[in-house]
């Protein structure tokens, strides 16, 4: 999937973070839920504007910062 064509960021919106196209719901929103044990269920139930694919978009954008995260060594 390509989060590119669901994630959006806007300056003036969520002071500049990622949103869901079309929403003012954060990638770090759906996010914090799932870690937290909310089921893609559960946030379609509470955020009718979001789809399945919205949240995969959200899990793909993170997958995606993962690999190109670099971790320096201490020195």
């Amino acid at each position: 999937m390509d989060w590119r064509e669901r994630i959006t960021i806007e300056p003036g919106k969520r002071s500049g973070k990622l949103c869901v196209r079309g929403t003012r719901i954060t990638v770090a929103d759906i996010l914090s839920y799932l870690a937290g044990g909310e089921t893609e269920d559960s946030l379609l139930a509470e955020f009718p504007q979001l789809s399945r694919e919205d949240i995969r978009a959200a899990l793909a954008y993170a997958a995606d910062s993962e690999r190109h995260t670099k971790l320096l060594a201490a020195e």
